[in-house]
């Protein structure tokens, strides 16, 4: 295009460039008195070359700078554009692939495991272990030794130095009596284990929990699935009922409700689906870490059940043997016991000996020994005596309340297990085989004509009620379990 219009510029330019040379020579120019005289041919045509280049360089400009923005005009740049903004698009998309990776399916066991590695409730606890162990470094610490130095007999007046100048060096240790380090150390480590037992006992409760969650999402799931099943045949249903409109051989009434009834079925799969996702991500922050990076799916289904026989005795001896709250309470007596040992020993006062010199510049030096103790006559750590006592009193206490609830807990979740159980065998009793093949048999009866739209929905609302009892039955029948391990802190699953 440039080379065209290039060519067509020079041709005119020269074409120009001739008549006007030609005109120039015929010119009449005025002279210095007057007179009318024909310019010289060679003047003429020095005119004529100067403002022949004059003009090209007027015209040119224009010309080349209207090319130049035809060829940036935003057609020809479209392409450009695109080009620029596909680097930074295709760095994005790299960027949101690497972001977004792919869902990783956990069963149970591994979300315990997950779950024990980096939940951050775990993670804070076990700071309190940490804690305990400083406190066992303080413990074992004995008392720093003393070193003073003095200075007497120092003049105020050049003039009247007065006595000779006396330097002190003294250095001091004190020595803990009644064996207080020691039974210190007791108490550091008595309180580390009542610190480890509540650890073990909040991992105990939020891993029940999270067993909780795991199943909560498996109803979620599995009720999509129920629900998701209901709409994909009520779908053919309308495809089916609309098919006999057009033939003119029912009402467009019975069509708008059958539309009516999918807006239902629609609306179930909707909530059903926001029931899961809410489900999945409880159970995604509960297993702790990066949450943006915590991409799971739970594998398994609710719909499995084994059945487990308990006795009440069995269960007590386990739940008194392994209860991590139960053992808190009983080693908490014991640290307070190491308490009341620690505070009977810090009545006793500790001695303190030091020993020095004196040293006179002038007149030699002299050594010193003493040995200090206190006197208990009014403090004798009564205080911390009292409180020591009135602790253990309160940790038996504690474990004779902990003790009864233990007890009432396994007794409860006994009951409530047995009676799930109970309910889930109703259910398998045939009642499951029995919805699934009437609301065959009603479409099979409806395509045939001999049945109506309306047993037919009847059909599908039954079955879908009696699946999600069903569902919901074999997870509380989960949590009952999971309960009755929450009462006696030991796995009672197979």
């Amino acid at each position: 295009m440039c080379k065209r219009i290039n060519a067509d510029l020079r041709n005119y330019l020269r074409n120009y460039i001739r008549r006007f040379g030609a005109r120039c020579d015929s010119v009449v120019c005025q002279g210095q008195f007057g007179l009318r005289l024909w310019c010289r041919p060679q003047m003429n045509r020095s005119a004529s070359y100067i403002s022949s280049f004059l003009l090209i360089t007027l015209i040119a400009h224009p010309l080349l700078s209207q090319e130049k923005s035809r060829d940036q005009s935003p057609e020809a740049l479209q392409g450009t554009k695109a080009s620029i903004a596909a680097p930074p698009k295709a760095s994005q998309q790299a960027n949101q692939t690497k972001v977004s990776p792919a869902k990783r399916s956990i069963t149970i066991s591994d979300a315990v495991s997950i779950f024990l590695k980096q939940n951050l409730q775990l993670v804070a606890a076990r700071y309190d272990i940490d804690l305990s162990d400083a406190e066992k470094l303080t413990a074992r610490l004995r008392p720093n030794p003393e070193i003073s130095v003095g200075f007497s007999d120092i003049p105020l007046s050049i003039s009247h130095p007065g006595n000779p100048q006396t330097f002190d060096y003294n250095i001091s240790q004190t020595f803990e009596l009644g064996g207080k380090r020691q039974k210190r150390i007791d108490v550091a480590n008595a309180d580390s284990e009542v610190v480890r037992a509540e650890f073990q006992t909040i991992v105990w409760q939020l891993t029940n929990d999270l067993k909780k969650k795991f199943y909560a999402v498996l109803l979620a799931e599995s009720l999509l699935k129920v629900a998701r099943e209901n709409q994909k045949t009520f779908e053919e249903i309308v495809k089916h009922t609309t098919e006999v409109f057009n033939l003119g051989e029912i009402s467009g009434l019975d069509l708008q409700r059958l539309e009516i009834e999918k807006f239902k079925f629609d609306s179930d799969v909707a909530n059903s689906e926001k029931d899961y996702e809410l489900a999945l991500r409880d159970l995604r922050v509960t297993l702790g870490g990066d949450y943006r990076a915590m991409e799971i799916e739970v594998a398994g289904t609710i719909d499995y059940y084994q059945p487990y026989e308990f006795s009440f005795a069995e269960l007590r001896d386990k739940a008194l043997a392994a209860r991590p709250d139960l053992k808190a309470a009983q080693l908490s007596e014991r640290a307070a016991d190491a308490s009341i040992r620690l505070q009977n020993a810090q009545r006793i006062p500790d001695l303190t000996i030091g020993a020095g010199i004196e040293q006179v510049p002038q007149g030699g030096s002299t050594y010193n020994f003493g040995v200090g103790i206190p006197l208990p006559v009014r403090d004798r750590n009564q205080g911390e005596r009292a409180k020591a006592l009135i602790q253990k009193m309160k940790a038996q206490n504690d474990q004779q309340l902990i003790t009864n609830q233990v007890l009432s807990d396994v007794d409860k979740a006994l009951v409530a297990f047995q009676i799930q159980k109970r309910r889930v065998e109703l259910y398998r009793t045939g009642v499951l085989t029995k919805v699934d093949d009437i609301q065959r048999l009603t479409e099979f009866s409806l395509r045939a004509g001999e049945s109506s739209t309306l047993e037919l929905l009847d059909a599908i609302r039954t079955r879908r009620e009696t699946l999600a009892g069903f569902y919901q039955t074999l997870f509380d029948y989960q949590v009952s379990l999971l309960d009755l391990e929450l009462a006696t802190a030991t796995p009672l699953q197979k």
